[in-house]
């Protein structure tokens, strides 16, 4: 057994604290009285022991009381008082001149300028963002599939009042810049009803979605006195299956977003704290193709719920200490900064355009213009193929999304991703092209494989880098009991100063694969091979990394699908540097016999098949002779 899930529901007996009497023969003196900065302020600070406090003694801010294992500082508007239990209890003293006192040293408080305290600013950058790291801990520790819990598929941000993404872990970059397109959907949608402990689940790729599989939970954020939402926190989590003509939605040959599973479209999922399982497990199971497993989404949907709930906790802390004001003040300054930071990119950015072939015949164009007057660009994918019959199609949301990632890794500064980085972009994508398709288009491989094409066209288009793999190699496999999906590494682009890399994860990906032991422990299959493929980066100046090789072995019968990229054409080389090895996909059979298959491709599998994935090396930069 690897995990048992067990729900206990009873009532304790009363706990009965130990009591201390009041022994106080004489008044409370400070052993000292010290200068401490606080509220914007100097202020004359008595110092008190904690074992001299009796009960009942009230301590006003400001103090400080010292302890064996810490010092309490009670600030300007707070009290400190000690109860029979022994409890030190901090209130919030009601006192208008205390009230004043506060309010008057935060009117001088840097927080509340239009300028932004440097100091603050970093605080504040880095502490939305831990906020969403604690969001990513508490959902993989929490939920309950392979996908989530050992591969880290997923994401988890915080967004201000209109939906602006404003920070964001370092988690799954397609996820993370497409996101806000999902709140802005539920504000536009749904805003005027929102309500304290209500949450909503979305994977509507028209709606701001990546794709079916990619399950969004958002949370409206409430603050004492607000009625409406002035924050909101999401996390988006690639579910192991969300129903479609394949086991793991992950199906090559989809030419309809029906066919790809159960399509979420904001739909309450708590409703003021009361979680609707029976309407959601209704909607899982209906359809032409419903979930296969839906026990699993609703393990990871209550995940979800759950790490939303830890960042509403962190952004009520946050309020709290900082007050509203200095908290929207600096999600606003931290969204600026992030603007200026790609402006100043664009000062040393040149004009630059990129035709990007696929192996089904299609193409990205794209067209980069920099205005360096106003220190902008314009983005410009105009001739980019028609919306194709297959699962290629990029929702819009996608095509931002990696627009954003790549201006982004453009800036050295340490800033996190959010909107302001897209602030100086104007992005021209025309309706019905590959890039902006219209409903009904399928669409579960425009997020994973087209989203990896357009990261290179524009790094080719801006000259800054030689294409890397160009897909993620997504393999999944299952039946009606098993379900599973991974994205394979492979070889990342090289540069003008540096090689490309084996094995890794890039761009638009950044889940980890599941650990042999939980893969082969989890369902009936054997890792016979996982190697760095030799010789398959590009040769240059600089070389591009190599691919893997990655050979699975079946125990039992099941259909296994391949949507992967760069079967056909090369990760292209920059600057003289040579193209990447292509891709190859096959089936061992028990009996040795070969099946090659080609980049999109679904097969049964028997007891002893192996299923092989070999994937691209990354182009080279420069050429090999200038390097001699």
């Amino acid at each position: 057994v690897e995990a048992v899930s067990v729900e206990v529901v009873g009532q304790s007996g009363e706990i009965k604290e130990p009591m201390i009497a009041s022994s106080r023969t004489a008044p409370l003196q400070p052993i000292a009285t010290i200068k401490i900065y606080t509220k914007g302020n100097w202020h004359d600070t008595p110092v008190y022991q904690r074992h001299d406090l009796r009960v009942g003694d009230r301590i006003t801010g400001t103090a400080l009381i010292i302890e064996p294992t810490g010092t309490n500082v009670i600030e300007p508007g707070w009290s400190a008082e000690l109860t029979p239990q022994n409890h030190l209890i901090l209130t919030k003293d009601d006192n208008p001149r205390a009230k004043d006192e506060v309010e008057s040293t935060a009117s001088v408080s840097p927080s509340s300028s239009s300028t932004p305290d440097p100091v603050l600013l970093e605080i504040f950058n880095n502490l939305v963002r831990a906020i969403a790291e604690e969001m990513g801990i508490t959902l993989q520790n929490t939920s309950y599939s392979v996908n989530i819990k050992e591969r880290l598929d997923f994401s988890c941000a915080i967004f201000d009042q209109y939906g602006q993404l404003v920070a964001n872990a370092p988690h799954i970059p397609v996820h993370l810049g497409s996101m806000s397109e999902s709140v802005g959907s539920l504000i536009q949608a749904k805003g005027k009803t929102l309500k304290p402990g209500d949450a909503y689940v979305s994977n509507n790729p028209y709606n701001g979605g990546t794709h079916l599989p990619d399950v969004t939970v958002i949370t409206p954020v409430f603050v004492p006195n607000s009625i409406t939402p002035l924050f909101y926190v999401a996390s988006r989590g690639h579910h192991a299956d969300i129903g479609g003509i394949t086991p793991g939605s992950m199906p090559p040959h989809s030419t309809t977003i029906d066919q790809e599973g159960i399509l979420l479209d904001n739909v309450l999922l708590v409703d003021q704290g009361r979680f609707q399982e029976a309407k959601i497990l209704e909607l899982l199971s209906a359809g032409d193709y419903p979930v296969r497993n839906p026990t699993q989404n609703l393990a990871d949907l209550q995940a979800q719920i759950a790490a939303n709930e830890r960042g509403v906790q962190e952004l009520h802390r946050m309020v709290e200490h900082y007050g509203l004001f200095t908290v929207q003040a600096y999600m606003q300054h931290v969204q600026d900064n992030a603007e200026e930071s790609v402006r100043r990119v664009m000062d040393v950015l040149k004009d630059g355009s990129f035709t990007y072939p696929m192996d089904d015949g299609s193409k990205i164009c794209v067209k980069i213009t920099i205005n360096h007057h106003n220190r902008s660009a314009c983005v410009d994918f105009t001739g980019t193929s028609p919306q194709q019959s297959t699962n290629l199609n990029a929702p819009l949301a996608i095509c931002k999304a990696v627009v954003l990632y790549v201006f982004r890794t453009l800036v050295e500064d340490d800033i996190p991703l959010n909107a302001g980085c897209l602030k100086p972009l104007e992005i021209v994508i025309p309706e019905g092209c590959l890039l902006n398709p219209r409903y009904p288009a399928a669409v579960v491989a425009g997020n994973v494989e087209t989203s990896q094409a357009i990261a290179n066209a524009l790094y080719g288009a801006l000259g800054v880098m030689a294409a890397s793999q160009g897909t993620m190699n997504n393999f999944t496999f299952g039946n009606l009991a098993h379900q599973y999906y991974e994205t394979i590494c492979g070889g990342s682009g090289a540069g003008a100063d540096f090689d490309g890399t084996d094995a890794v994860q890039t761009h638009m990906t950044n889940s980890r694969l599941t650990d042999p032991e939980v893969l082969e422990w989890r369902f009936p299959v054997l890792v016979e091979e996982f190697a760095i493929r030799p010789n398959s980066g590009g040769k240059g100046k600089h070389r591009g990394g190599n691919g893997v090789i990655r050979r699975i072995q079946f125990r039992e019968a099941m259909s296994a699908a391949i949507l992967s990229g760069h079967r056909v054409i090369p990760p292209f080389g920059l600057a003289g540097g040579e193209s990447g090895a292509i891709g190859r996909n096959c089936v061992v059979r028990r009996d040795g016999t070969i099946e090659p298959l080609k980049s999109c491709a679904e097969v049964q599998m028997h007891p002893g098949d192996v299923f092989v994935i070999e994937t691209p090396g990354g182009g080279g930069f420069g050429s090999s002779a200038s390097s001699q």
